[in-house]
């Protein structure tokens, strides 16, 4: 009986070697701000954000470049939200800020304001 075991489950292990795991593709993600955070929570984590946490704050900044508009304190947190989760979620950061942002599986990007996604 031990070599009919062995002649049906030697075979079987060479299939499930020769195919490749497929596990469940890891979704885009993208961090943005949380719409119920009132706003002056949401410009204490940007000012974070955009000064010690490291977010790349450049392109919402000024009124020439691609994310200034619209100029409202939720989407720019949302992009230097964003901008920081990108950077440092396989570093250990998190898309937390106190609780003022989520994430979300939707592309947030608008006309010429592009997200950035790093798998």
């Amino acid at each position: 009986m031990s070599t009919f075991l062995i002649r049906i489950l030697l075979p079987l292990l060479v299939i499930a070697m020769t195919f490749p795991q497929f596990s469940e593709a890891e979704s885009e993600q993208w961090c943005i701000a949380d719409e119920q955070t009132p706003d002056d929570e949401l410009q204490a984590a940007l000012s974070w954000a955009c000064g010690s946490g490291g977010a790349d704050c450049s392109k919402m900044q000024q009124e020439n470049q691609p994310c200034f508009l619209p100029n409202t304190i939720r989407d720019h947190a949302s992009f230097a939200f964003n901008s920081y989760y990108q950077t440092y979620k396989h570093k250990g950061g998190s898309c937390y800020f106190k609780g003022a942002a989520m994430i979300t599986e939707l592309d947030p990007s608008h006309g010429s304001c592009h997200y950035e996604y790093n798998p």
